[in-house]
């Protein structure tokens, strides 16, 4: 190949990414931003950051409310407060979680107390964390349910929960916009530039307690509940209308991008069709949809296959590590035995997963895969 003709071929990336968020485009976000200045409201719940939360809301198929936050850690905290959860005790959680949901409980005043998963789902078992609550080393305060990966768990068991427990419940569903459908419980989901529905930083809470998102709306907003008088300790927690317009436009194009996310799914499913030792997430891609793809793999594995992945050009990423209990700065807080969160930390991976992932890109997936499953077994 001449000189001429390397210039004018086609440049492989080096690299597949693990990921390649994208938001809306400048074109796309003009008219907000032309409604902006229209207006000249810029924050403190202008006429977009209300239509996104309409819009939000009329997604659900049970009458629900919805009130934004600046980022989903915020939403969490404010959740958790809004919720009564007594600040002093104990929040129930997974182990096997992203370790905004232990600063939330924190940040509300409250201590995480890890629990182990189920191994199947990789969530909460809601009737092995009332029997943890019982034998806890002190007084539980709240429980929050996580949604793994965006994989909505079963809201309507958490209400049962909620009411045989007495316990407010908050499920940190970051990941599950597209799987949020009601809120029998408080659900909270982020809208941060990494998901699929997304305002640059923030998120939301879901629920179909109007009074209790009231107690949300007025503890983001310094404690004002239509007067400028702080009537609680509260936060400045309020999403920009500047946000807000991101937000809609990434709303206008979210059944352009969910197709398009699925399609990717199904072109990393039909890749890895023929690699059995792979297992994908009940449901992703086709009855949910998240941002991320994390598959099992074979137990132990996934350190040596996130490796031989790496050396052949292609990110992955173990996403919640080694578990939420293993960051220095949860050490001092209590955990039950965890052997399957330990199991699954050595044994799931994050794989490139954005909605313009190509087929070219996952076969290059696919050939590093079975190559790195080769090395490790052979």
């Amino acid at each position: 190949m001449t000189a001429a003709m390397r210039k004018l071929a086609p440049k492989l990336d080096p690299r597949v990414s693990i990921a390649r968020p994208r938001l809306p485009s400048r074109e796309a976000l003009a008219p907000y931003l032309d409604r902006i200045d229209d207006a000249r409201w810029y924050s403190n719940f202008g006429p977009l950051l209300h239509e996104l939360e309409q819009r939000v809301a009329a997604r659900l198929d049970t009458p629900a409310g919805v009130v934004t936050a600046a980022s989903g850690t915020t939403a969490l905290t404010l959740a958790l407060r809004a919720a009564g959860a007594r600040p002093g005790t104990l929040c129930a959680m997974p182990a096997w979680t992203f370790v905004a949901t232990a600063h939330a409980a924190l940040e509300a005043g409250l201590t995480p107390y890890f629990l182990d998963v189920d191994p199947k789902s990789w969530m909460l078992d809601p009737e092995r964390t009332l029997q943890a609550i019982a034998r806890a080393p002190g007084v539980v305060g709240a429980i929050m349910p996580v949604a793994a990966f965006g994989r909505m768990p079963d809201l309507e068991a958490w209400r049962e929960v909620a009411h045989a427990a007495r316990l407010p419940v908050i499920v940190d569903a970051a990941a599950a916009f597209d799987a949020l459908t009601r809120a029998p419980v408080p659900v909270v989901v982020s809208l941060h530039a990494t998901k699929t529905v997304a305002t640059g930083e923030g998120g939301f809470v879901a629920s179909e307690d109007a009074d209790f998102l009231r107690k949300v709306r007025q503890l983001s907003s310094f404690g004002f509940d239509g007067r400028r008088v702080a009537e609680r300790p509260a936060l400045n927690g309020k999403l920009s209308e500047y946000a807000a317009a991101v937000g809609l436009a990434s709303l206008d194009a979210w059944p352009a991008d969910r197709a398009r996310f699925s399609f990717a799914a199904q072109f990393l499913k039909a890749a890895l069709a023929l690699t059995p030792q792979i297992e994908f997430q009940p449901g992703w891609g086709t009855s949910w949809i998240s941002s991320v793809c994390v598959v099992g793999a074979p137990d132990g594995s996934a350190t040596g296959l996130g490796k031989a992945l790496g050396d052949r050009g292609v990110e992955t990423r173990d996403w919640w590590g080694s578990g939420c209990h293993r960051h220095p700065a949860f050490a001092e807080c209590p955990h039950e035995p965890l052997p399957v969160t330990e199991r699954l930390a050595v044994s799931t991976l994050g794989l490139p997963y954005y909605l313009d992932l190509d087929e070219t890109a996952c076969r290059r997936v696919v050939a590093a895969l079975s190559e790195g499953l080769g090395a490790i077994h052979g």
